[in-house]
């Protein structure tokens, strides 16, 4: 482990990788999970950043949950803490206004399967493992938001059957019932992984109308239909106020030239950001191209 970290972090092209990282299992601890809370933060703040990344570095093991050897010496307070903790970092990822992909390299058993239903996007790696909430067979219950979760990904029939009998289940049965998007072959896995969430990433997607789409989601699942339609209107009269900010004061004295016009990742509207506009190497090079059209051509 790199400087005894649990959680290892790199940002790739626009991508954070985030990777869990406690042999031999990738269980969790209270030190692991402030180590994942405070990783989500910095990929958050972080403006160079338009989609996150989490897997398992251990091979074979995307996470197999709690740390069971540490929780049974613990009081009941702390259980309870310890839980509720839990419940705080997978809301702050899930919150997050960017999207965040689990990597599933190997098994995610327990609270391991409940980090990958708190991330938007799930691809396993093809026979890599099996996912499933186990916990019944230890004699307690999910902790970490298994039972919220699951239903609203499978249905309730399916995520009672899977919680009540701690059955886990291949990546293949998984994906029929829609817990797994995708299952990518095992060479290149995480590199088929990085292709796929760089569509997220400047120029493909605007991040911060990625994040928009993902906040309607994420509070109209909660709400009634009219207040869920009454929420998605604000949200995209906000996107039209950032758009109209934007072609007012960059777009619009450039519209009368035929040349198009790249595509640059708003994240707000502000001083620098126009700077790092005209400062970008799409726009430089666009400005090339512009200088050596013909007068006709613009």
């Amino acid at each position: 482990m790199a400087d005894g970290k649990m959680i290892e972090c790199r940002v790739d092209n626009g991508i954070a990788v985030v990777e869990i990282n406690r042999p031999p299992v990738n269980s969790y601890t209270t030190e692991l999970l402030k180590e994942l809370d405070a990783a989500i933060l910095d990929a958050r703040f972080d403006d160079n950043v338009h989609a996150i990344v989490i897997t398992g570095k251990v091979e074979k093991f995307f996470s197999a949950g709690a740390d069971i050897n540490m929780l049974s010496k613990q009081s009941l307070g702390f259980k309870n803490n310890f839980a509720l903790h839990g419940h705080e970092v997978l809301m702050r990822l899930e919150n997050t206004p960017k999207i965040v992909i689990a990597a599933i390299n190997g098994h995610a058993i327990g609270g391991g399967l409940e980090i990958a239903m708190a991330c938007d996007i799930r691809i396993a790696k093809k026979e890599g493992g099996k996912v499933g909430l186990a916990e019944i067979n230890l004699g307690v219950m999910p902790g970490m938001g298994g039972t919220q979760r699951l239903p609203r990904l499978v249905g309730k029939a399916r995520a009672l059957e899977l919680c009540a009998t701690g059955k886990t289940i291949a990546f293949e049965e998984a994906l029929e019932m829609g817990l797994v998007h995708y299952i990518y072959e095992k060479e290149n896995f995480m590199q088929e992984v990085m292709d796929y969430a760089r569509q997220f990433t400047v120029p493909n997607k605007s991040s911060l109308a990625v994040g928009k789409v993902k906040r309607a989601i994420q509070t109209g699942l909660e709400l009634s239909l009219p207040d869920g339609l009454a929420f998605e209107r604000r949200r995209q009269s906000l996107s039209r106020k950032t758009h109209r900010a934007i072609q007012g004061k960059v777009i619009v004295p450039f519209l009368h030239f035929s040349v198009p016009i790249p595509v640059y990742d708003w994240n707000g509207l502000n001083d620098l950001n126009v700077w790092n506009f005209f400062n970008s190497m799409e726009v430089i090079q666009w400005l090339r191209c512009l200088s050596a059209a013909s007068p006709s051509t613009r």
